[in-house]
């Protein structure tokens, strides 16, 4: 039977390539047939570790419903980035993955389990026989930290039916079970493995001291790696000399992000901001001696954009302090995780950077490319922030000499 197409129909003819309503209709229309089946042979593309009734959760499979020589794509933020896919794109992707659930504890070894951290290890995708006790249906699951998942189906049967592909660094890490979970996430990041790979062999349990190995909630896992990671190139660049006055500006869907960079010691803070509502913000931040608790008003964005600084600033051998201001517009119309907010700010550090000799040229500059770009008023936020409050108050040696 033909389906019928979306694009005559009044209600989905919005003329927005990214709203939020005709992505998943259309989504709908292509995945829906494909998904009928309780036995299929796939590619097991990365776990997905559920964070209800913990310490006995839920544990699942993500799976596209038929093989394919693109799976990987399935699973590939920093890809989608780089190469500007759009939401209709990325939800087309995620809203096909089947999670293959099974119930287990943070500390049970099941077969389900097993090899679950097998196919997660795998530098690729790997060929899976799934049965389902049920007919999957369609759904799409949004979050604000973890990317987008579609249907969900208890786990009846699964068979890997090739060996994993297993990098021999990986296989270091897993096997030393004397190696701390933070000591292998970094050895793995140096050895250009990315945040999204490190947090879905954390999640699954393949890290850390063999005794102390266990599941870890996807949404808790991606924090984890961008907070672990982070912390460790803020102790690179406290060995370097300041930077000058600097800014950066770049986005990716929707989200924009306007990075300043002080010539003083360590310090970050982040702004995040609706544009149809200023004033209405969240924010967080951290002096020279890091924070002691969760960043609870950015949550896991704080995290991300704080790596991406890092990374940028380890580059240029560079310390500074920061501000961040993260503009959401409308163009942002579905919440598909903490990723989105990782590569927009990386976006905006591989911009060509402008740079000021002094602070009020820099802040001028600001308020005028914040208040072209988006109508809003950039000195609102920096009369509330702590950062340059700081830079003001404290007294420099030179002041003396």
């Amino acid at each position: 039977m033909k389906l019928p197409s979306l694009k005559s129909h009044p209600l989905f003819n919005c003329g927005n390539p990214s709203c939020a309503l005709c992505s998943k209709a259309y989504s709908r229309l292509k995945v829906e047939k494909k998904i009928i089946k309780k036995d299929f042979q796939s590619d097991a593309v990365s776990p997905f570790v559920g964070r209800f009734n913990y310490p006995n959760i839920s544990v699942g499979i993500l799976a596209p419903p038929e093989e394919t020589s693109e799976a990987w794509l399935y699973d590939a933020p920093k890809y989608w980035a780089v190469n500007n896919f759009q939401i209709p794109q990325i939800i087309d992707y995620r809203s096909s993955l089947i999670n293959s659930s099974f119930k287990a504890n943070i500390r049970q070894r099941t077969k389900f389990l097993q090899l679950s951290q097998e196919a997660a290890m795998s530098s690729k995708p790997t060929d899976i026989e799934i049965n389902l006790e049920d007919n999957p249906k369609f759904r799409l699951n949004v979050d604000s930290i973890a990317a987008p998942t579609g249907p969900n189906a208890k786990l009846k049967g699964a068979k890997l039916t090739e060996n994993p592909k297993i990098h021999t660094k990986v296989q270091k890490a897993h096997y030393d079970t004397d190696l701390k979970a933070n000591d292998a996430l970094i050895y793995l990041y140096e050895n250009n493995f990315d945040e999204n790979f490190l947090s879905r062999i954390l999640s699954i349990g393949n890290l850390g001291i063999g005794k102390n190995r266990k599941l870890v909630p996807t949404r808790w896992s991606i924090t984890s790696v961008d907070s672990n990671l982070g912390n460790y190139l803020v102790k690179e660049i406290k060995k370097y000399n300041q930077v000058n006055y600097c800014a950066f500006f770049g986005s990716y869907l929707g989200n924009y992000y306007l990075i300043l960079l002080f010539p003083e010691i360590w310090s970050y803070e982040l702004f995040e901001t609706p544009v149809s509502d200023p004033e209405h913000f969240t924010t967080d931040y951290e002096f020279y001696e890091g924070r002691k608790y969760y960043a609870d008003n950015t949550a896991g964005g704080y995290y991300t954009v704080r790596l991406a600084i890092l990374e940028k600033l380890n580059e240029m051998k560079k310390q500074a302090s920061v501000l961040a201001l993260r503009f959401i517009t409308g163009d942002y119309t579905l919440p598909l995780g903490v990723w989105v907010t990782r590569e927009a700010a990386r976006n905006a550090m591989s911009s060509a950077p402008i740079e000021f000799s002094s602070k009020e040229l820099m802040l001028e500059y600001a308020k005028k490319l914040v208040k072209k770009r988006f109508n809003c008023d950039a000195g609102f936020y920096f009369k509330r922030s702590k950062i340059i409050r700081e830079i003001k108050s404290q007294s420099k040696l030179m002041k003396f000499l």
